[in-house]
């Protein structure tokens, strides 16, 4: 019955890549963030690495364990209705092996989904693109193997790294995601890209859904899918913005000794209505 239930919410997930219009992920960090962004409406949920590790103490870059980071990810999922894809930077492991059993124990977690990118950590390094082929090809022989067809959301880091040469880092963006496309993955994330001429280009040359991180300054959700963006994620943004609110919440009351930050806030009983209407 799990494997049916996951199996039903993974091929979920894979049809919102492919729908008439992008799929939009408001990446979330631990439950009650995940029960805000399903009860608006939103038809799956993604997290964020980076909000994760940084709400649990940890900097970027698979500083934190695989073990917490799983952790986080089933008490996500075990609350959820809809589909939850998770962020699993480059696997926690290094060997397709190692990434295999983590493709395991993250469908055993409750996720139906994950990012798996070809960044190693924040110094801007990128594996061998036969090395992160593997890592595809070893997620999604795990998930065969369970049944439930894990949907894949393979990220280069290309834009992010060689960033002395825009051409140097677009043909290496394309040949990379070309490779884990044909690896088996189903979505393709050059994070770093926002400029509508680069997206045009990497929509037409791949031909294949392809995800885009949105900040300030991207286009809009209806541009990017004029543009032919299958999916739009914040990422770290939405856990940065909500601890910048509360930078702010505590400077007024230091310095103005006033609480007007807090008129926005969701009432203490509809707060325990949303965590407490949501066990299964």
């Amino acid at each position: 019955m799990i494997v049916e239930h996951s199996r039903a919410a993974a091929d979920t997930l894979r049809r919102l890549h492919r729908g008439p219009r992008a799929l939009v992920l408001v990446n979330v960090w631990d439950v009650a963030s995940a029960l805000v962004v399903e009860r608006a409406g939103f038809p799956a949920i993604a997290t964020s690495s980076s909000a994760v590790a940084s709400s649990l103490g940890y900097p970027d870059g698979e500083v934190i364990s695989a073990g917490e980071m799983l952790d986080a990810v089933g008490r996500i999922a075990a609350r959820l209705q809809v589909p939850l894809t998770a962020d699993m930077e480059a696997g926690y492991g290094g060997s397709p092996e190692a990434v295999a059993q983590l493709a395991v124990r993250l469908i055993q977690m409750g996720a139906v989904g994950l990012n798996l990118e070809d960044g190693t950590d924040p110094e801007g390094h990128l594996i061998d693109p036969e090395d992160a082929v593997a890592r595809i090809q070893a997620v999604r022989e795990s998930g065969a193997s369970l049944g439930v067809p894990l949907v894949i959301n393979a990220r280069t880091d290309a834009f992010l790294v060689l960033t002395d040469d825009p051409r140097h880092a677009l043909a290496e963006a394309i040949s990379r995601l070309a490779r884990y496309r044909d690896a088996g993955a189903d979505c393709l994330f050059p994070i770093g890209v926002r400029d509508a001429a680069t997206i045009r280009t990497l929509v037409g040359e791949l031909a294949f859904p392809i995800n885009v991180l949105a900040s300030p300054g991207a286009p809009s959700i209806g541009e990017m899918e004029e543009l032919g963006v299958a999916r739009v994620s914040l990422g770290g943004g939405p856990h940065r913005a909500a601890l910048a609110t509360l930078e702010r919440i505590a400077e007024e009351v230091r310095y103005a000794g006033s609480y007007d930050s807090l008129v926005a806030a969701l009432t203490h009983a509809d707060l325990d209505s949303l965590v407490s209407g949501s066990w299964r």
